[in-house]
């Protein structure tokens, strides 16, 4: 049985916080001053206009002057995913904004395909600026709820995690089919975590096609290739152990760092691209097609980033709270169009005329939740 995921909270973490916005919009106070830093994403170039900053509020206006679809990051030590805004067509503009707490040296990064290290260079952090949960009671009120929801949801990743694996390595195909997406709600629920910490996302979700060279296939898809097309190989064992050691990895690191309002709200709208390049196009489970199952986990999260959040946006604006509400049940309605007892129906049962549709209400979600960090911001 394939239980309904439950709405709680998720988002991403760490001394840094982060949105990525659509270029128009309220004003930051840096943009107001005119400090907003420019940044030049071509196929083969990434010119950032200013390389030092003091800490506090950071925005990177990135603009794709490639002709490929491409991604900016902010990376700490140990390539530590700070912020990111993915999925910038050619011609687009999309903001960054960053909330950087500590002095550091840190290093940008262009991803013209969106594939590779990138075009990266040195970025300079001086002094140290107040988090915003320390002068904010409700601010600080989110964190604390959020960061007993992702103890909570790690926990129940490991627990579902082991029992995946048992059934793969006694070769129960079956059973481990109906375990691969229910271990994998909990995943896709707290993937912004993880890809925080930068190392242990293409470890647990790597697909076939984001393989770098030198990069092995592990994880949730490898397995997943095995149980569905290529059958269970002789490393499978091996492969599901290692995918059990980096769950419980992730785990442990997640309880180190707390969680950030903003980037809260940023890993909000991530979850929805997410949705919007993986999930609704069948990309992500091709083998198995339970992409319906982390679409719903996704949204989900993204959903509960928002109530937990839901205290300061109400009080500040009231308008886009009943915004996100109505765009929320609109995709919560037409999702239940297409569960199937406890789960969903396979991708490949969907319609071009379906497909279209998830593909629209997630866009007209996208808008409002990306307003949601320039809110907590204060802006």
């Amino acid at each position: 049985m394939i239980p309904s995921p439950a709405r709680a909270a998720l988002a991403g973490i760490g001394l840094v916080t982060v949105t990525a916005l659509a270029g128009c919009g309220t004003q930051t106070p840096e943009e107001k001053s005119g400090g907003a830093i420019a940044v030049d994403a071509g196929d083969k170039a990434c010119k950032v206009a200013r390389t030092a900053a003091d800490a506090g509020t950071l925005t990177f206006e990135v603009t794709n002057t490639g002709s490929r679809v491409t991604e900016f990051y902010l990376y700490a030590e140990g390539d530590r995913i700070m912020g990111e805004v993915e999925n910038i067509t050619p011609g687009l503009t999309r903001r960054l904004i960053v909330e950087v707490s500590e002095a550091g040296d840190y290093q940008t990064a262009c991803k013209p395909g969106m594939r590779g290290d990138g075009i990266r260079g040195a970025f300079t952090v001086s002094g140290q600026a107040d988090r915003r949960v320390d002068t904010d009671t409700k601010l600080a009120e989110a964190a604390a709820s959020y960061q007993r929801y992702v103890n909570s949801q790690t926990g129940a990743l490991v627990t579902k995690t082991g029992e995946f694996v048992a059934a793969v390595k006694a070769g129960k195909v079956d059973e481990a089919k109906a375990l691969y997406p229910v271990t994998r709600i909990y995943w896709e629920r707290i993937e912004p975590v993880a890809e925080s910490f930068g190392d242990i996302d293409p470890k647990i979700d790597v697909r076939e096609d984001g393989l770098e060279q030198g990069m092995e296939f592990t994880g949730f898809h490898r397995l997943e290739k095995d149980l569905w097309s290529t059958g269970v190989r002789a490393d499978s064992a091996s492969i599901a152990d290692r995918l059990l050691a980096d769950v419980k990895d992730l785990q442990a690191r997640a309880k180190t760092v707390e969680p950030s309002p903003l980037r809260m709200a940023g890993g909000a709208k991530e979850l929805l691209d997410e949705v919007a390049t993986g999930k609704v196009t069948g990309e992500e489970d091709r083998y198995s097609h339970t992409d319906l199952w982390d679409f719903r986990s996704n949204v989900d999260g993204s959903q509960a980033a928002v109530a937990a959040l839901r205290p300061v946006i109400e009080e500040r604006d009231p308008d886009l709270l009943s915004t996100l509400d109505e765009r929320f049940h609109a995709v919560d309605v037409l999702l239940e169009k297409h569960r199937e007892g406890d789960g969903f129906a396979l991708y490949t049962e969907l319609t071009p005329t379906e497909v279209k549709e998830l593909s629209e209400v997630v866009d007209a979600l996208g808008e409002p939740i990306s307003q949601v960090a320039e809110v907590v911001a204060g802006q």
